[in-house]
């Protein structure tokens, strides 16, 4: 091992970066209040139960093990198998885009880090996209 590797910094996680426990509740939170108040997202509240308490804190405790803290997800229930989970709500484009607007806001106004969206979005983008499971023009 070389001087500089030994004197190296880990790089922090993305959850780090976020700002932890409290910057991923605050993303959290966020992204839910958002879906709950803006109308183009209706098509993906619709989804959700009439309390998004439960939803909050399911999708806090995957993105805290997806962003590199915690693995709470898996901790306390099991796999996430995200595609398979989401079998029971009908999600189609009106859905993705939906939920994929509530995200980019919520990360807009939440995340201090520069650096973080360019970091996670193509991801989310992507996942978002693959936890499609109804055709476009399906009812």
């Amino acid at each position: 091992m070389t001087h500089d590797a030994a004197n190296a910094r880990p790089t922090p996680t993305l959850y780090a970066r976020i700002g932890g426990e409290e910057g991923l509740r605050r993303l959290t939170r966020r992204f839910y209040a958002l879906m709950d108040a803006l109308p183009e997202a209706a098509a993906c509240r619709a989804v959700h139960p009439p309390s998004l308490e439960g939803s909050e804190q399911k999708f806090f405790e995957f993105l805290s093990g997806w962003l590199g803290g915690p693995q709470l997800f898996v901790e306390r229930r099991g796999p996430p198998m995200l595609r398979r989970r989401h079998l029971v709500a009908p999600i189609g484009e009106a859905e993705i885009a939906g939920w994929l607007l509530c995200f980019r806001r919520a990360v807009a106004e939440t995340v201090a880090d520069d650096e973080v969206p360019a970091a996670i979005l193509p991801q989310i983008e992507a996942l978002a996209h693959h936890m499609r499971n109804r055709a476009s023009g399906e009812d």
